[in-house]
């Protein structure tokens, strides 16, 4: 039962990726051609992330920054949404705190501030899905360091299962639940 279930969802991966891919081929063109007008630099941002079984591989979006940025926005911006805990954890976090969210941050392009408001800088991630690196469902694929910091509980949302371009947490709570909120999310899917 388990083995046909997973076969399943990974045929439904297959034919509405390359769907996806099919049809939005006129879009990837436009956000693409948008992208190189507005700023320098490639087309994608490709970054390691850590999938099933903590397995890196290269996650793939269309580039809403600005090229060769400091990373320490984004390490901090981590460490206070894995603190943001509703109990006491391993990882020095002990009190609830609100979520920490990155409000105008100086490293988004124009373009790039639009198709992130819109969610389409995750169109490229369809190709992640065809490759059987991510599924359509699935929770987050988190980046090293971000996986570093997690409790050990904390990971089992990401090693049980493939990564995913959506999931439980993004379509019941996004941004309104604390972390630990999330991956509870995330492990009852």
């Amino acid at each position: 039962s388990r083995r046909y279930s997973i076969l399943l969802k990974r045929s439904i991966d297959i034919v509405a990726s390359l769907a996806a891919l099919i049809a939005g081929l006129p879009l990837f063109l436009i956000i693409a051609a948008a992208i190189k007008l507005n700023s320098k630099g490639p087309v994608f941002f490709r970054q390691q992330r850590i999938g099933q079984y903590g397995k890196a591989f290269t996650f793939l979006k269309f580039r809403s920054m600005y090229t060769n940025n400091d990373p320490a926005i984004h390490q901090e911006y981590v460490k206070n949404l894995i603190c943001t805990s509703d109990s006491v954890s391993g990882n020095g976090c002990s009190q609830k705190k609100e979520v920490f969210k990155i409000q105008d941050d100086p490293r988004v392009t124009k373009v790039g501030r639009f198709i992130r408001k819109t969610s389409l800088d995750e169109l490229p991630q369809f190709i992640n899905v065809l490759k059987g690196e991510m599924s359509l469902v699935g929770p987050r694929p988190p980046i090293p360091y971000e996986f570093e910091s997690y409790d050990i509980w904390h990971r089992r949302r990401v090693l049980d299962m493939k990564p995913g371009i959506t999931g439980v947490w993004q379509v019941e709570g996004r941004s309104r639940t604390t972390f630990n909120e999330m991956v509870r999310l995330d492990l009852y899917y």
